[in-house]
């Protein structure tokens, strides 16, 4: 009976399991499921995707990230006849020469009243435009004004300009309307009030863009869930009840986006629109930063003064987007990052 009972010694000869704290190196490394694949398996399997956006890293990295080695010119006094190591470096210099220009000012002001101008209109114009259009229900005539509404995204701003000089003149259809309905004693010559240069250029923007800015609408509307559609027939609700209370906050989050990341672009308006519209009597108000840049930079062969606007621009849109993108995060809406 004690044999029996007796505890049984294990062989001397016979392997012992290790304990954990007798594991070592391997008893921490981590255990990899049978269908999980390391890193560089992963990359082996996406190579076709890579092989196809390689392209476009290539331009991505000649194109945008080279040029910023150029930034160097606005720290110096640059000569296009002399090479990089012969550059005379002036400092901060071209920078208190642009922020002691009165004409600078003027340019940053016009620019910010414009692109506040247009980021406004232009998002409700593209809004409304899109809401209106997913709440038609003639197909063919829907696809119809769709496509018609992209077209003067394509147009040259040459052709714009030439299309609202001649609507805007004193004998075009605009002031013929105006005299025809009294609204009116006398043509007004649009192009040659400084006061209404903003809302014509404005004007000629939105009617531009509508079409082609409210196809990312389009496309956030599709993605809409019917049921909630549905449930709201249910409940009675009318046409305008659904798109204010279904659609407009299933959009709310790529709105969102969108608007930071045209708030980003507000000093980046471009020249093309405010150089062809603009004549000498307006040209006070015509007058924006990359205008200035071109005239005042490149034109006069101040390469390190255009530069300097450029840096100074590129640093404003940061500062926009990130604090566009601080608002929309406390807010709790959609962000860039």
């Amino acid at each position: 009976m004690s044999k029996n009972l007796s505890p049984v010694t294990p062989q001397s000869n016979m392997p012992v399991a290790p304990t954990i704290n007798q594991a070592g190196k391997k008893g921490k490394q981590p255990k990899r499921s049978p269908g999980e694949k390391n890193g560089w398996q992963r990359l082996k399997n996406q190579k076709a995707l890579l092989l196809m956006s390689l392209p476009f890293v290539i331009w991505l990295i000649v194109f945008r990230y080279l040029p910023v080695f150029g930034w160097t010119m606005a720290f110096q006094d640059y000569q296009p006849q002399n090479s990089f190591f012969e550059q005379s470096w002036v400092g901060l210099k071209h920078f208190r020469d642009l922020f002691n220009e009165p004409t600078f000012y003027r340019a940053l002001e016009n620019t910010i009243g414009m692109g506040i101008l247009g980021l406004v209109f232009g998002t409700l114009a593209a809004i409304t435009f899109a809401l209106l259009l997913n709440e038609m229900r003639f197909t063919k005539f829907k696809k119809l004004t769709q496509t018609v509404s992209y077209l003067p995204h394509f147009v040259s701003w040459v052709i714009v300009a030439n299309i609202v000089t001649t609507m805007l003149s004193i004998s075009g259809p605009v002031n013929n309307l105006l005299t025809s309905i009294g609204l009116v004693d006398s043509p007004i010559n649009f192009m040659a009030r400084p006061g209404m240069f903003w809302g014509v250029v404005t004007a000629a923007e939105v009617w531009k863009s509508t079409g082609w800015n409210a196809i990312i609408y389009f496309a956030a509307m599709a993605g809409t869930d019917p049921q909630l559609y549905e449930a709201a027939k249910v409940d009675g609700a009318s046409r305008w009840r659904q798109m204010w209370h279904i659609t407009l906050p299933s959009i709310r989050p790529v709105i969102i986006v969108l608007l930071i990341l045209n708030i980003g672009n507000l000093i980046n308006i471009g020249f093309e629109k405010q150089m062809l519209l603009g004549n000498n009597i307006v040209s006070e108000r015509a007058l924006v930063i990359d205008l200035y840049a071109l005239n005042y930079g490149i034109g006069m062969f101040r390469y390190s003064f255009g530069t300097a606007i450029g840096i100074f621009k590129s640093v404003i849109s940061v500062i926009l987007i990130v604090i566009a993108n601080s608002v929309a995060k406390k807010v709790g809406e959609g962000r860039v990052f």
